[in-house]
């Protein structure tokens, strides 16, 4: 049995085909809801969708009646989308999602229904100035929850870190819900400090190449004990006063931007963890290993899992997978 998953994020779409939960094939395209954005049409991702989704048929010599289901996730289903789903209210664990997915067809991208899972929102009725740091929202972090759960048969209650760009925290509960998530420009502001303060010139536009551990936890400590705003200038001190490797240095300022992440995990209402919650780490290597080392020196919470790559291998279509399947519909 033939299904499809789309995966659309800001910048990309990734089509994949599978059999059973198998892998066969993976087509993507440079086109994601940021063009949406930027056009003020969906245009481009419509033919990228419509392009990726041939593509993948051709390259393995199947006709579209041979695929059972196309099923959709992330971005995708956004404003600035192909169709917009409204965001589940937390907590909502698998079969909430299931139930919340949605079937359209879109004749101009494939001439097939689409079966769309939902976002998740935090549960906070009526957003406020005082209550807004509660409210947090997703769309494609639920799939990618869902199929780690799954993959690693892990049990609430869990954090799971996705770092990225946008890194997401997901907490999960005894009962495998999703309860709230947190999001954190963590990516970005790596990437901006690096390219666009005069912190550029220390680092000589370039992020961390191999993983210090030593370097890492000592910006997490001074991103402790003085804040983000202050290590982060110690970059051009280590730079002007100081013999450390390029490497060394952005090293000390992943470790201090991912501080104030480990802060607002602690602190943030947009999460229900505590110390008995089980951590799942993903993402890159040196982000993995990076988290883990803070997370063990904060010493907090206990039980601290890192994700290998074979398990976060089409996640987000796995993820979505497994919630078709409760569904019924594979």
């Amino acid at each position: 049995m033939y299904n499809i998953t789309l995966d659309t994020g800001t910048t990309n779409t990734r089509v994949t085909l599978w059999k059973n939960q198998e892998v066969i094939d993976k087509v993507s395209r440079e086109i994601g809801v940021r063009n949406t954005a930027i056009d003020g049409n969906n245009f481009k991702l419509k033919n990228a969708v419509k392009e990726a989704i041939s593509e993948i048929l051709d390259n393995n010599n199947l006709k579209l009646d041979e695929v059972n289901k196309i099923i959709a996730s992330g971005m995708i289903t956004s404003n600035v989308g192909l169709i917009e789903v409204p965001h589940l209210r937390a907590p909502a664990g698998i079969e909430d999602l299931a139930e919340g997915m949605v079937e359209h067809c879109i004749p101009d991208v494939v001439n097939k229904e689409i079966w769309f899972v939902p976002g998740v929102k935090n549960s906070v009725n009526e957003v406020t100035l005082e209550n807004c740091e509660a409210m947090d929202i997703m769309r494609g972090e639920e799939v990618e929850t869902i199929g780690l759960l799954e993959r690693l048969n892990a049990k609430g209650p869990v954090l799971v870190i996705l770092p990225g760009s946008h890194s997401k925290f997901v907490s999960v509960d005894r009962e495998g819900k999703i309860t709230g998530c947190l999001t954190s420009l963590s990516g970005e502001l790596i990437s901006v400090i690096t390219n666009n303060t005069i912190i550029a010139s220390s680092l000589k536009h370039s992020l961390t190449s191999e993983f210090n551990r030593k370097m890492v936890l000592e910006g997490y400590k001074n991103g402790e004990k003085t804040g983000l705003n202050r290590t982060i200038f110690l970059v051009r001190i280590l730079d002007q006063f100081t013999n450390l490797s390029i490497n060394d240095k952005a090293n000390f300022l992943l470790g201090a931007v991912l501080s104030a992440d480990l802060k607002a995990i602690k602190n943030s209402h947009a999460l229900e963890v505590s110390s008995e919650s089980n951590v799942i780490v993903a993402g890159k290597d040196i982000l993995k290993q990076s988290f883990k080392a803070i997370i063990e020196e904060d010493g907090y919470f206990k039980n601290i899992e890192v994700v290998n790559s074979k398990q976060l291998d089409s996640l987000a279509g796995f993820g979505a997978l497994c919630i078709a399947k409760k569904r019924g519909l594979i």
